[in-house]
């Protein structure tokens, strides 16, 4: 039978262009800087500058994207109803379920007055293999025609999660180089604030701070004391303030030059919060240019003779930007 090539024009034209857009969709997903969860965000809306998400701030509209563990869709899809929102001060309006490429999920619309003013609230709470994501925009009633449902609705639905994050860029959130990782693991990095280092697994459930894996915690903060003889108090408090320990017991406490700055060491005993392990902690602090570091490792004692050399190696290789 002969094939009537002219018939097969307009499907091939519909398949060309069909395959031309498949790139353009898949690149306008934009993922915020040390962010797994992205998505294509509605017009209007820029990369936030100070959490993971986008924003318009002229408008007052915000998306917030928040990873959280495998096992917490479970809860949210209990938990996300009615009764719940109306202890938050929303008012339920719709639930329904969505099918996105990352697994189930179900979106939650309510409304919500804020500092006198209405805004609508969406709440997209999606499954995957490795985490959970929760999207939740915020939008005033002045901004319903910059924003409308429909364009709202189309971004979630290309909500997508990348494996991993790169390891450059997690860095790049923070104030300081790392130059040296010494083996350890990014396990959580605040934003503009402070790195987490560790050995723990990273599907261990519970904060990185709580793991008795060696793991070292460095953050910027400004201020500091001005004069050396208050910097011994100043590290004692500051030292009493990290969590997850009990039964602290400090062994030194003593300035110490650091990469040419003034700065400060702490060695202590403690157990960690169970009272389960016995644990070795070192605190650091560098002084200079208006801001203290913070450096904290933290090791069971048995393991801290291979830890505190690797706790070193961080140290030394941390610079400012």
């Amino acid at each position: 039978m002969a094939v009537d090539m002219p018939s097969l024009r307009p499907l091939l034209a519909v398949l060309l262009l069909a395959l031309a857009l498949l790139p353009a969709r898949a690149a306008d997903v934009v993922y915020p800087p040390g962010s797994r969860i992205g998505l294509a965000p509605p017009p209007g809306l820029a990369t936030s500058k100070t959490f993971f998400g986008y924003e318009d701030p002229d408008n007052n509209v915000a998306m917030m994207l928040v990873a959280l563990p495998v096992q917490a869709y479970a809860d949210l899809d209990r938990a996300m109803n009615a009764e719940a929102l109306k202890r938050q001060g929303v008012t339920f309006e719709t639930r329904e379920p969505l099918a996105l490429a990352s697994g189930q999920a179900f979106l939650v619309v309510g409304r919500q007055e804020v500092e006198k003013t209405q805004v609508t609230k969406w709440f997209l709470v999606a499954s995957s293999p490795t985490l959970t994501a929760l999207v939740t925009m915020q939008v005033p009633d002045a901004a319903k025609a910059l924003y409308p449902d429909a364009a709202i609705r189309a971004a979630l639905t290309t909500l997508a999660i990348r494996p991993a994050v790169p390891i450059e860029e997690q860095l790049g959130l923070v104030p300081f180089k790392v130059d040296e990782l010494a083996g350890f693991r990014i396990a959580g990095v605040i934003p503009g604030r402070a790195v987490m280092l560790s050995d723990a697994p990273a599907d261990r459930a519970g904060p990185p701070e709580a793991a008795t894996e060696p793991h070292i915690f460095v953050a910027v903060a400004p201020g500091g004391p001005a004069q050396s003889s208050e910097r011994d108090n100043f590290a004692r408090e500051l030292f009493a303030t990290f969590p997850n320990l009990k039964d602290i017991r400090i062994v030194s406490s003593e300035p110490l030059r650091m990469g040419g700055q003034q700065g400060h060491q702490i060695l202590a005993n403690a157990k960690d919060a169970a009272g389960a392990a016995t644990l070795t902690v070192v605190q650091w602090l560098r002084f200079g240019g208006g801001v203290y570091m913070q450096m904290v490792g933290i090791a069971r004692t048995d393991a801290w003779k291979d830890a505190y050399p690797r706790f070193r190696s961080v140290r030394d290789g941390i610079e400012p930007r």
